[in-house]
């Protein structure tokens, strides 16, 4: 278990932890909670190892085996299937062991490793590194694609998939979903609420944590808490014991005017003396009880629009996509679409099917490739880009993004734009004193995404693109941007992975997807068994794609199950059946039933076969692994040893020839 008595952390001269104290057992999965800057990843930082503690004790076991997201940026051409299956630290090792073995001729140690590599699963472990990519959310036809090819926030996919293909009995997760959308968090979950380990996880994310975690702990006020529930519990259980505490300062606080009361009165009699000294030593002893502190909560809203164009878009016909060396590459077509005033749309989509290029051609920053898009007369656009930096200059401070704005808009602006008036505006988003002079390149994502919403809000929109607005945001602010979307008097069109904001703001959803946009008939947990279909549809493209490539490669050996793969053409059309006698029915289905059979019979015969040579494996496997027990040269080890991999790799095979030969004749049943 992971023990923590009385450990204070500092990081300069600030103190986030005071004599903080917690058990956590194995396990358990801990959502870790609390304001940006509380010290929440400053205590990751002495979980792994990279910080020790000022004072205190901090033990874990060091048998444990850790697991986390690399936060550097991968550079490194390396296809991606291979950078993800190196997560796997203990296989990585074996084969590093099993090369040196080979280079040296070290038949023992060979004849150890090729047992290692077996107990720690070699013969699937590129499978299973292929399937966390795919679930993260990658093409089948990206899995060999060099790593530094993709995107940065793609490249922070494959570093999570990488930790997740780490064996571990510890898991650190810090913010694991900001990357990641629907599609990929739903499957995310999944994952993770199978894994045996003890996790840690920091996320802002409420239904992700209420999900994967059966335990809370809270940083606020340098202290740490520990509650016994998922997010929803510990918000329920926190305000309970926020409430017992404020009646319980009340109470003492009535007590305390009462002792003091009567020492003020009495203290100069000396007939009460001792009364009044006595009530003097009771304050002294008593064990103040703290005044409720909360922490000032961010909101802030959306101002009325100068008008409401109805319709504020029209879509007729149009097909959105991108332009490829001056080609234009469409991805979604034939789209006729309306947005009304006061709308709340939730974009849903699958990864890659078109949501922000739907977003940013709305948003002017693409260009329409076909159809027509008619705004209606005085839209004004709020565009929250998911790559905050895409509308912030990183060399910029935020009154200067400001100053900047005002003049753009010049008179086409209602709201005052001297400079003290700005940084009034400014403070209202949390940036006061110096902070308006800061760097954006030195923000944080929250600091980055408060200074967007602050630019928008400015500009009293009427229409609001938002895409992916909540990354980098904590809870807190998250809370405060859905109230101010609800209170939002004119249209919202909404990218997201939070859930709960989505529930929250949206009354209406449009699927993207399959190159079209089209609306949504249910709620978000419809939705989410859609991706899961969704998931299983692609898996059995990308399977029957490999079947197809490997039945090509085979065609010569399997022509009559190639032949049978396709659908049998009925040898009378059902109209016609029904004017036969019904002893020439009897006869054509003979028939029907003696050309199935010949066309079954090749299959089932090599399916027979394929059983037969399993099984025969299977009993040389067992004969292999028992030599091993037994005192041999090692020689005769190492010739075990391969004869031991050859056979694993023969066994997948012939279990995927099994999956395609079964399939087939239940296609032909």
């Amino acid at each position: 278990m992971i023990n923590l008595k009385n450990v204070t952390l500092r990081r300069g001269t600030k103190v986030l932890l005071d004599q903080a104290s917690v058990t956590l057992n194995p396990g358990e999965k801990v959502g870790l909670v609390g304001r940006n800057g509380a010290g929440k990843s400053t205590l990751f930082a002495l979980l792994n190892g990279t910080l020790n503690e000022d004072g205190g004790d901090f033990d874990m076991p060091k048998a444990w085996r850790m697991a986390q997201v690399a936060q550097n940026m991968p550079e490194t051409d390396q296809p991606a299937s291979e950078f993800v299956l190196e997560g796997d630290t203990r296989l990585t090792e074996l084969r590093q062991r099993l090369a040196a073995a080979e280079e040296s001729g070290d038949g023992m140690e060979m004849a150890h490793v090729y047992t290692d590599l077996a107990d720690a699963g070699d013969h699937d472990a590129l499978p299973r590194a292929e399937a966390l990519i795919l679930g993260l959310g990658f093409r089948v036809d990206e899995l060999n694609n060099p790593v530094n090819s993709f995107s940065g926030g793609w490249r922070m996919r494959l570093q999570l998939a990488r930790a997740l293909m780490c064996p571990s009995d510890i898991l650190l997760l810090d913010e694991p979903t900001n990357h990641l959308d629907l599609d990929a968090l739903v499957w995310l979950e999944a994952w993770l609420q199978r894994y045996a380990g003890t996790m840690i996880v920091i996320s802002h994310d409420r239904e992700f944590l209420d999900a994967v975690t059966n335990v809370t702990l809270h940083i606020e006020h340098a202290k740490l808490t520990r509650y016994g529930s998922n997010y929803s519990g510990f918000e329920i259980l926190r305000a309970q014991q926020m409430e017992l505490q404020q009646a319980s300062f009340a109470k003492q606080q009535d007590k305390i005017a009462h002792l003091q009361k009567f020492i003020n009165r009495f203290k100069a009699q000396a007939s009460k003396a001792k009364q009044a000294q006595s009530r003097v030593k009771a304050l002294e002893r008593m064990e103040k009880v703290a005044p409720l502190l909360a922490e000032a909560e961010f909101t802030f809203g959306f101002k009325e629009p100068n008008n409401l164009p109805n319709p504020m878009l029209a879509i007729s016909e149009a097909s959105f996509g991108y332009m490829v060396d001056g080609e234009p590459k469409s991805i979604l077509q034939g789209v006729s679409k309306s947005v009304l005033a006061g709308q709340r749309i939730g974009i849903l989509g699958a990864n890659g099917q078109g949501k922000s290029t739907l977003v940013k051609t709305i948003a002017r920053t693409m260009p329409l490739l076909a159809g027509t898009l008619t705004e209606g007369k005085g839209l004004n656009i709020g565009y929250f880009a998911q790559q905050e930096l895409d509308v912030l200059h990183p060399q910029d401070n935020p009154l200067e993004h400001m100053t900047r704005l005002a003049k753009e808009l010049g008179p086409n602006s209602s709201e005052p734009s001297r400079e003290q008036d700005l940084r009034n505006y400014l403070g209202t988003f949390n940036f006061s004193g110096d902070m308006v002079k800061q760097a954006v390149g030195t923000m944080s994502g929250g600091e980055k995404a408060r200074l967007v919403l602050a630019m928008i809000v400015w500009q009293r929109p009427n229409l609001l693109l938002l895409d992916e607005p909540t990354n980098h945001l904590d809870l807190a602010t998250r809370e405060a941007l859905s109230m101010a979307l609800n209170e939002f008097e004119g249209t919202v069109m909404l990218v997201s992975h939070d859930r709960a904001l989505l529930r929250a703001v949206c009354d209406e959803f449009w699927m993207v997807g399959r190159g079209k946009v089209e609306p949504f008939d249910g709620d978000l947990d419809d939705y989410q068994k859609y991706l899961l279909d969704e998931s299983k549809r692609l898996r059995e493209v990308a399977k029957n794609a490999a079947r197809d490539a490997v039945g090509t490669q085979t065609a010569s050996t399997h022509d009559a199950a190639s032949a049978s793969a396709a659908p049998t053409a009925p040898v009378v059309a059902p109209a016609a059946a029904s004017s036969l006698s019904s002893a020439e029915q009897r006869k054509l289905d003979a028939q029907k039933r003696q050309q199935l059979a010949a066309q079954t019979r090749p299959l089932k015969r090599e399916l027979e076969q394929n059983e037969q040579r399993m099984a025969s494996i299977e009993a040389e496997k067992s004969q292999l692994e028992q030599l091993l027990t037994t005192p041999i040269s090692p020689a005769e080890m190492a010739d075990a040893g391969r004869r031991l991999k050859a056979l694993a790799e023969e066994v997948a095979t012939l279990e995927e020839r099994w999956l395609e030969l079964t399939q087939l004749l239940e296609v032909s049943a």
